[in-house]
């Protein structure tokens, strides 16, 4: 009886041992998922500053490589996209910010993989250059865009689990729309195009991204008058300027936002 009995108390106990070995590798997954990840070793970037609520800059060229984009008057949307980056990248670089390059030359760089270069940095913001084209030509401006719902840390690390995944999706990207904002307003200030306002949409490469992310696009590449001015390297230096200008005016607003919130709980 005694031999029965602890036959049958170790079948009993190996289901629990069995379901509490599976909830430690879960936790210990989740854990390894959520910590900072290692910056990547192949892109060159400056020393970043030492204080700011962001260290990084991630400039996304859109399309390259067998990926041209619009394609009208001679203008490839690939090639005025990195040219605008380079550009944008070498005035971030000497107000102190560090930058990364999606793509530093005529690459083709999926979709997935350039949301995955910033979601390897700790702290970064993320921009995406494009330009856009319409059925009516008389269409032009500049407009830039956020994503609604953004997919989080926690989202990737519940993403084996997918009874969770609702749990972790942002409810809203105040953040992302905030930037989107004030990067509208500096390429306005800057090039006097028409404003055509920021709004949502769930493109790929910025609702991927769990840092605050937008997608400008620069332009109408099926309007005359939008071509003839971005085929000229001073508008060209003039959008890159307004996105120096939007990531600097969105870095000073998040520092004036930190150091209230200091004061306030400083005061209580």
């Amino acid at each position: 009886m005694i031999f029965r009995s602890e036959r049958r108390d170790s079948a009993i106990g190996r289901p629990v041992l069995a379901w509490i070995g599976l909830m430690l590798m879960a936790v210990s997954f989740i854990w390894l998922q959520l910590l900072p990840p290692r910056a990547v070793s192949h892109r060159s970037a400056f020393t970043p500053p030492t204080a700011g609520p962001f260290r990084v800059v991630v400039i996304d060229p859109g399309h390259g490589g067998k990926d041209s984009g619009t394609m009208k008057g001679g203008i490839s949307e690939k090639d005025l996209t990195l040219d605008i980056a380079r550009r944008a990248e070498r005035l971030l670089q000497t107000r102190g910010m560090t930058t990364l390059m999606t793509r530093a030359d005529d690459s083709y760089v999926p979709l997935p993989g350039r949301a995955a270069l910033a979601n390897e940095q700790h702290d970064c913001i993320f921009i995406s250059i494009h330009f856009d084209d319409a059925a009516r030509s008389v269409a032009t401006g500049i407009e830039t865009y956020y994503a609604a719902h953004q997919i989080s840390k926690l989202h990737r690390a519940l993403s084996w689990l997918p009874f969770l995944q609702s749990t972790a999706l942002d409810s809203s990207n105040a953040e992302s729309e905030r930037l989107a904002a004030i990067m509208q307003e500096s390429l306005v200030a800057r090039t006097q195009a028409l404003n055509r306002g920021t709004r949502p949409e769930q493109f790929f490469v910025i609702a991927n991204v769990h840092h605050p992310a937008v997608l400008i696009e620069g332009g109408f590449l099926t309007n005359r008058d939008d071509v003839s001015k971005l085929a000229t390297e001073d508008y060209r230096q003039q959008i890159a300027a307004a996105i120096s200008d939007g990531v600097m005016r969105y870095r000073e607003v998040l520092q004036q936002q930190q150091t209230a919130l200091a004061v306030s709980s400083s005061g209580r």
